[in-house]
């Protein structure tokens, strides 16, 4: 049995082969979720919050922090992103030993302005130059105004999410990028 002939622009595989996670890889997406303020109490006087972020298949969570409605995590979570047009899930639940653990609200946040930030060429900006900004609205859950701004040579963003389907809480994070070498880029 012959092998199908390629062609370099597929790496050396036939055109009918799918890419491989790296091909398809823009980059990763560093989530820093710093704190959560004012977050539902759901044990007697406290809670035990800890929040769980999904994109796609992707779920990761950050440690539990005992007895804190104004938790601070400043935990980096990173998720792989293939399609910028993916949602960032949210959710924030109270650790609870001998029951299942509590809802204490969720977010959803899109990414593409973030994106869209790191394909200007924007080498040469000096430290704090805002890019753009992106208006809490009905169809986000940003609580103000955030702000894409470039930072010591990268560009990040801070963004202070309202969460739903609970009476009170916000969650306060930053997202930055990392380029992935042998990854497809932006």
């Amino acid at each position: 049995m012959t092998e199908p002939p390629t062609t370099p622009s597929t790496g050396g595989r036939s055109s009918n082969a799918k890419p491989s996670l790296m091909e398809s890889l823009l980059g990763l997406l560093r989530i820093r979720v710093k704190r959560g303020v004012n977050l539902a109490v759901r044990d007697v006087r406290s809670s035990d919050p800890y929040v769980v972020v999904k994109m796609g298949k992707q779920k990761l969570k950050t440690r539990v922090i005992k007895k804190d409605v104004n938790p601070e995590w400043n935990e980096d979570l990173t998720l792989s992103v293939i399609d910028p047009n993916d949602l960032v899930m949210l959710t924030v639940y109270d650790h609870d030993t001998f029951t299942k653990d509590d809802k204490m609200g969720d977010a959803d946040f899109d990414v593409k302005a973030y994106i869209e930030a790191l394909r200007m060429n924007l080498q040469g900006l000096p430290s704090g130059t805002i890019i753009t900004r992106v208006q809490p609205s009905r169809q986000n859950c940003l609580a103000e105004e955030s702000c894409i701004l470039w930072s010591d040579g990268k560009v990040v963003q801070d963004l202070v999410l309202r969460l739903r389907n609970v009476e009170c809480g916000e969650v306060e994070i930053q997202l930055q990028w990392i380029d992935l070498p042998g990854s497809k880029g932006l």
